[in-house]
């Protein structure tokens, strides 16, 4: 009779199990996710490379500076999604408080003299050496993990069911607002206004996902926009973030001024028709005349040097990344799993939405990268380790795929 090494628990079974549980996770890792994300990385530092290889003021001389650059974020980038994907599931949930703490603490430290201003936003913190670090970036992972923590806190079960979470309590509502409300708070002085409002709406799709009901849905709505307007009253926002709202309710308002950005972004893209002007040879954008090209209007580069296919290809690549972490959500067996995927969803779904869109002239300038295709090494690190946490609850809290023979 031969004892099964799984249930056989001696010395020499142990191997052999140990075995059979990494190459089972391993046929289970999710490798069109990773895959997409690198994929768009790519992509992006070749449009980098193309917006910044001619501005010797930014390059120093060296046309492969951001090139460079952006590769090397990328190389730190996969590796701290390697090492988030292979944490153990318990770890990564207990840890979350302390994750969002540290969080916070980033955050303040950028109110102090550590604190550096850059494009009208005093939300970096310079490392030395070339190198700088954007703890709002990191604050989106914070608050995603945070909020999936607190929503399944004494959950009945803490197990999906086969069709909807249980109804969120009216408590761990009023702890996910203060989870979601602190760090918002603190990003809206710097002021970050695109950081703050990727938490929020990250911060409503978890609490739709976790079951929320409609009247406190509508109630945090309300509590939102008042906030809004109050931030207004209060002059929290610079002039030049509301300046950027009134150019986009008047797209034709001052086209030498505010909304001299988003008129050569349409032009950049209008001008590369079907096909584009091919790579490197983007009149508006070789001319210099769209600002920041390498990092928030990025799409620019993609729309008039490789055109309208382009852009849909770059977009296709957006659609099956989200495509692909609705699915590892909608396997997921534990809430908990479950928020994190819907959590990182809605992050990178509205960070490509407005940042696409604002492009186009269909939303507000808020200075929000396109994930893993601007250039920044915190976003990218960032969006990597969200890549990460999703790639760990595939390996570890869904039910494998089903298969016919």
């Amino acid at each position: 009779m031969t004892l099964n090494p799984a249930v056989n628990k001696g010395p020499a079974a142990m191997p052999v199990a140990e075995t059979r549980r990494r190459s089972s996770r391993l046929r289970r890792f999710d490798w069109v996710l990773p895959g997409t994300a690198l994929a768009l990385s790519v992509y992006g530092a070749v449009l980098v490379w193309s917006a910044t290889r001619g501005r010797t003021s930014l390059t120093g001389g060296d046309p492969q500076f951001f090139l460079k650059r952006h590769l090397m974020n990328l190389v730190i980038g996969l590796v701290l999604m390697a090492g988030t994907s292979v944490l153990s599931y318990a770890w990564v949930r207990a840890c979350a408080p302390v994750f969002s703490v540290l969080s916070l603490f980033g955050l303040l430290a950028v109110l102090t003299p550590l604190g550096t201003t850059i494009n009208g936003a005093h939300s970096w913190i310079v490392l030395g050496g070339g190198f700088s670090i954007q703890p709002a970036e990191f604050a989106k992972v914070a608050v995603v993990l945070g909020l999936a923590v607190v929503l399944t806190l004494k959950s009945s079960t803490g197990v999906l069911s086969e069709h909807v979470a249980e109804a969120v309590p009216p408590r761990r509502i009023a702890a996910a607002a203060v989870v979601a409300g602190v760090p918002t708070g603190i990003i809206m002085l710097l002021p970050d206004l695109g950081s703050a409002m990727v938490i929020m709406v990250a911060t409503a799709g978890l609490l739709v996902f976790a079951g929320t009901s409609g009247k406190w849905l509508a109630l945090l709505g309300v509590g939102a926009a008042t906030a809004a307007v109050a931030a207004t009253q209060l002059h929290l926002l610079a002039q030049h973030q509301v300046n950027r709202f009134a150019a986009f309710a008047d797209p034709h308002l001052d086209p030498q001024g505010v909304g001299y950005n988003t008129a050569q972004a349409r032009l950049a893209i209008g001008s590369g028709g079907v096909l584009g002007k091919g790579l490197f040879n983007g009149t508006q954008t070789n001319g210099r005349y769209v600002p920041e090209q390498q990092t928030d209007f990025v799409f620019t580069v993609a729309g008039e040097e490789l055109g309208f296919v382009g852009g849909v290809v770059l977009i296709a690549l957006f659609a099956v990344l989200l495509l692909r972490g609705i699915a590892i959500a909608r396997q997921c067996d534990d809430l908990f799993g479950m928020l994190v995927c819907a959590g990182v969803v809605s992050w990178f779904a509205f960070e490509t939405f407005e940042n696409i869109g604002m492009t186009l002239g269909i939303m507000p300038v808020a200075g929000i990268p396109l994930p893993f295709v601007s250039y920044g090494g915190s976003s990218m690190f960032a969006s990597f380790i969200a890549i990460g946490l999703v790639e760990n609850v595939r390996l570890r809290a869904t039910r494998p795929a089903v298969t016919l023979d």
